[in-house]
């Protein structure tokens, strides 16, 4: 049994509590809460700053980080895909031992779920035997139509490697045909498949959809990817997508760095369930431009946080995107950050049940933040795990 206290316990389930006490077993399921002033038990663990629940990474690509530093920033995100597409290719052993650091790191820094994006097998084995609770997302890819059956066929046979909790889904509106997206929302009915897709990460997307022109034409023609059965859309990707995409599922939309608020109120329209997911070092990295923070003050969708891969980022520290987050939100208050970063991302991935907020009998993690700034998080503040 371990008791600790801290200037403030932020559980995500009422008001933090000024001076408590946590009470956990040796494993980490929380036993007791209280709102009493910590006493003079000589066994608490006392500590200045916060204690908060374990940080939940909703969108990852441990697959490839192996790229860390190989790719040059502010590029935009046409010239970022075309240089790991021609860097991916590297011997076996180096990518499981970057996966593998790149796991440990995130550990360390006091993440405790993932949503990690898959294109292949390689990283099954690491969440497995991972600390870390993974939820595996099978990337699609594929711009023609009629391929849409072949490519779930051999997205399912990618499936069964992984024991760990995974789905099916599609990469980005740039990179899958309408009738895959089709044909994945029929494959969702009556199972648990929650999704995730890349959205309007440049703006040459939206002249894709909206007018079929842009530099994408000329990216598909320098890869020899057939667009005969692409037709113009007349409206933005996101919309596209969105009503062609199952009801009754999880549905996270990654990065949003050209999402403009007639997209963010057209989410109102329907019953699908919406999460947004801020990846903001990676959009500095990338386009070197972030969303408009402003318009999602608008959606009553959940929003969540995630680091990208380490082709894109310098390192996968949730804590590292807070910081940005809070530097250009600065009304935002410390609870809704860490909503932000906990409780949102569990209740997406389907692991609030024991993750992202502090409860009898979860298991969520703890980390201890210090060096606030004001009581927000700051430059200086830092995190360290705790449990």
């Amino acid at each position: 049994m371990r008791k600790f206290s801290a200037d403030l316990i932020y559980t995500l389930e009422g008001d933090p509590i000024p001076n408590g006490i946590i009470v956990t077993d040796d494993n980490g399921k929380i036993l007791a809460i209280s709102q009493e002033k910590a006493s003079f038990d000589p066994n608490i663990e006392r500590f200045k700053g916060v204690i908060v629940p374990g940080f939940i990474n909703a969108h990852c690509h441990l697959e490839l980080s192996h790229l860390k530093g190989k790719i040059d920033k502010h590029t935009g995100l046409i010239n970022f895909i075309k240089a790991v597409i021609f860097q991916r290719a590297t011997p076996e052993d180096k990518i499981i031992a970057a996966m593998q650091a790149a796991d440990e790191a995130m550990w360390n820094d006091g993440i405790v779920a993932v949503g990690d994006i898959s294109n292949l097998s390689i990283s099954a084995y690491i969440k497995e035997k991972s600390k870390i609770r993974y939820h595996t997302f099978i990337e699609m890819l594929g711009f023609e139509a009629n391929k849409a059956s072949e490519i779930i066929e051999k997205a399912k046979l990618t499936q069964k490697c992984f024991n760990t909790p995974s789905s099916l889904t599609v990469h980005a509106p740039y990179s899958v045909s309408k009738e895959l997206v089709k044909q994945l929302a029929a494959y969702s009915k009556g199972i648990y498949n929650p999704i995730t897709i890349h959205n309007q990460e440049c703006f040459e997307e939206d002249d894709l959809y909206k007018r079929r022109e842009g530099a994408f034409l000329q990216f598909y023609k320098d890869l020899n990817i057939n667009t005969e059965t692409f037709t113009i859309q007349a409206k933005s990707s996101l919309q596209a997508m969105l009503s062609v995409m199952p009801k009754k599922q999880n549905i996270l939309f990654v990065h949003n760095t050209y999402t403009c608020l007639k997209d963010v109120f057209f989410t109102k329209r329907f019953e699908q369930l919406v999460y947004w997911c801020f990846c903001p070092n990676a959009n500095l990295y990338i386009e070197n431009k972030l969303p408009e923070f402003d318009f999602f003050k608008y959606t009553e969708h959940p929003i969540t946080i995630g680091t990208d891969s380490l082709a894109s980022n310098d390192s996968l520290s949730i804590l590292d995107e807070m910081k940005v987050l809070q530097k250009h939100i600065p009304y935002l208050s410390l609870n809704d950050l860490l909503k932000w970063a906990c409780i949102n991302g569990a209740k997406y991935l389907g692991f609030d049940d024991d993750l992202g907020s502090m409860a009898i009998g979860k298991t969520p993690g703890l980390n201890l933040l210090i060096n606030l700034d004001n009581g927000k998080i700051g430059e200086e503040t830092q995190v360290k795990k705790l449990i």
